[in-house]
């Protein structure tokens, strides 16, 4: 069966290929390969560059711009050539040099020097710097962008619904009023606060053979300060030294990644399901489309989707994700091979979080406050303001203030007048009363304005 969106198995490539069709280009197999040739096609110019190694002489322009053609134009067909040889090697990175070689035999120049490909390399230290520079690719050009693109989105909200009051829920009953904007100002903050850190975070690579001791290196060419030139190499590609290391860069840097890609997931998800619940209650109205049908039987119903869509995803990726954190910073001794199957599975999280963030503002993209429903739950819930009458009670020394609010507002469903009737036989100072008289629950928002016009 010939594979499409319709035959794959996974939603990934399938169902959900329009969405992830970027990713492609960063995470693929296709991606591993050609960024396994750019790392080989590096470290060879940087031994050619470094005159202790005579036997690789410095390169000729015409070379390096050979060498640059040979990764600009390597497409999928090139892919597939370095597949075949691998049937034969049954050795993934193996079969880079192979293919590298038969390239080179085509070059007068870099034929003598093919076997300098790989240089005293474990095949982890092609690897670690490719899956280093895939991931700052998709970080920068995909992760990030999105993150901020969906986190502007949630700001936007926060200060066009800076002002109108909500009636707060904790532990889902009816508490002091805050403001639609703040709420989701909160949301912005927490989102903007993973998106620096993750923005920050380095990505560590490694070049030291075998073990992490330069041990080959240093039998060829001894008086080569192969520590100095390997970080300089390691940098050159825009990534950090990672100083100790075993056979394999411990990978501590990828896991933290994926902790904060995990945590930013955490906020989106609490502000899909939040806003699942704000439009289940109608503070938010779904904008119609003619066409859409929101149930097989039931005619009238528009379904939050995309926000459940995000939810199902966000869920998928954090179990992918928290998996990998947990996992690839582990290894057996020196080595073992249960973290190459798992760096593989790199674009699955990855996938499943841009899934549920192009969900989340396309629900965005849906949804209008409706102030109609807001005002009316602040108009029905007078007793929030006991919070505040019990605290103005409690500054000018009336006794019990808390028991007393609480006989008259827990469980009776007081309404405006019951309160004012209770505020004006208070004995505290004229203006105290005034002050109180002229609070509504829509009124009783703190700074909560200010705090939603300045995310």
């Amino acid at each position: 069966m010939q594979l499409n969106s319709l035959t794959a198995i996974s939603p990934i490539d399938g169902r959900y290929a329009s969405k992830t069709l970027a990713l492609r280009e960063h995470l693929s197999e296709y991606a591993l390969i050609r960024t396994r040739i750019i790392v080989e096609i590096r470290w060879l110019q940087c031994l050619a560059d470094t005159p202790e190694i005579a036997e690789v002489p410095a390169l000729s322009d015409s070379a390096n711009t050979w060498l640059q053609d040979l990764i600009d134009t390597f497409n999928v067909i090139d892919a597939e050539h370095v597949k075949e040889i691998e049937r034969t090697t049954n050795h993934d990175v193996k079969a880079i040099e192979y293919y590298l070689k038969g390239r080179f035999n085509k070059n007068d120049e870099l034929a003598p020097i093919s076997e300098f490909l790989h240089f005293a390399c474990t095949s982890e230290d092609i690897n670690n710097l490719a899956y280093g520079l895939m991931l700052k690719g998709v970080r920068s050009n995909i992760l990030l962008p999105l993150m901020n693109e969906v986190t502007r989105a949630i700001k936007t909200l926060a200060h066009d619904n800076a002002e109108q009051a909500i009636l707060a829920r904790t532990h889902g009953q009816p508490a002091s009023p805050t403001t639609l904007g703040k709420e989701m100002a909160v949301f912005a903050y927490r989102m903007q606060r993973q998106i620096d850190q993750l923005d920050a975070l380095p990505i560590l690579g490694k070049i030291n053979g075998a073990v992490g001791n330069f041990n080959a290196h240093l039998s060829a060419y001894p008086d080569i300060d192969w520590s100095t030139l390997g970080k300089e190499f390691v940098e050159s590609l825009d990534l950090t030294w990672s100083a100790y290391t075993t056979q394999i860069e411990p990978h501590d840097t990828i896991a933290e990644h994926f902790n904060c890609i995990a945590q930013f997931n955490t906020v989106l998800l609490d502000f899909s399901r939040d806003i699942w619940g704000y439009i289940s209650v109608g503070y938010f109205r779904q904008k119609l489309h003619a066409n859409e049908v929101g149930s097989s039987t039931m005619p009238h119903k528009v379904n939050p989707i995309d926000f459940e869509n995000a939810e199902g995803n966000l869920g998928m990726a954090n179990a992918v994700l928290d998996h990998m954190a947990r996992k690839l910073p582990i290894s057996r001794w020196q080595r073992d091979l249960s973290d190459s199957t798992v760096l593989r599975n790199i674009g699955v999280g990855i996938a499943h979080t841009v899934i549920a963030i192009l969900s989340t503002l396309g629900g965005l993209r849906k949804v209008e406050s409706n102030s109609a429903a807001m005002r009316a739950d602040l108009d029905n819930a007078w007793e929030v303001l006991a919070e505040p009458v019990q605290t103005v009670m409690r500054r000018y020394s009336v006794p019990e203030p808390y028991e007393k609010l609480k006989a008259l507002t827990r469980g009776q469903g007081i309404n405006r007048d019951t309160l004012h009737q209770f505020i004006i036989a208070l004995d505290i100072p004229r203006e105290a009363k005034e002050n109180l008289l002229q609070l509504t629950p829509a009124t009783y928002v703190g700074n909560a304005v200010e705090q939603a016009k300045s995310i």
